[in-house]
């Protein structure tokens, strides 16, 4: 069984970025990344993520066209089996709360926090494996 974490964001140095930063585990094979330059984008890969099981979906708030907020309740509705986690520039309070009321499991801020995020993907690769 191969895992699988999404992660949603239209900056391009992103993918750049979770690969260097997961670059052992994902040479370990211990799951892989995939990743949607836009929530439609997003969308269309849940629906089909081949024999691979999707276990995390990391998205950014802020992207062009339907942006992460408006993404939740359709990706909660597809996949309410995964847990999604935000990540935003912007950690306000109202933020938080749209976020979490829109099935958001989590909310982390920008500059992303590795050690944290590395957390988050290992609690859920501890059921899953």
């Amino acid at each position: 069984m191969t895992l699988l974490v999404l992660v949603v964001d239209d900056e391009a140095d992103v993918e750049v970025l979770f690969r260097q930063q997961f670059r052992r585990d994902l040479r370990a094979r211990r799951f892989e990344m995939d990743f949607a330059a836009s929530a439609a984008q997003a969308l269309r890969r849940v629906a089909d993520t081949g024999e691979r099981t999707l276990i995390l979906i990391f998205s950014d708030i802020n992207m062009p066209g339907m942006n992460g907020l408006d993404m939740l309740p359709e990706m909660r509705a597809r996949r309410p089996d995964v847990p999604v986690i935000m990540i935003t520039a912007y950690g306000d309070a109202e933020t938080r709360r749209t976020a979490l009321d829109r099935g958001a499991e989590g909310l982390l801020t920008k500059p992303i926090d590795f050690d944290q995020l590395r957390q988050v993907v290992e609690t859920r690769l501890g059921p899953a494996t």
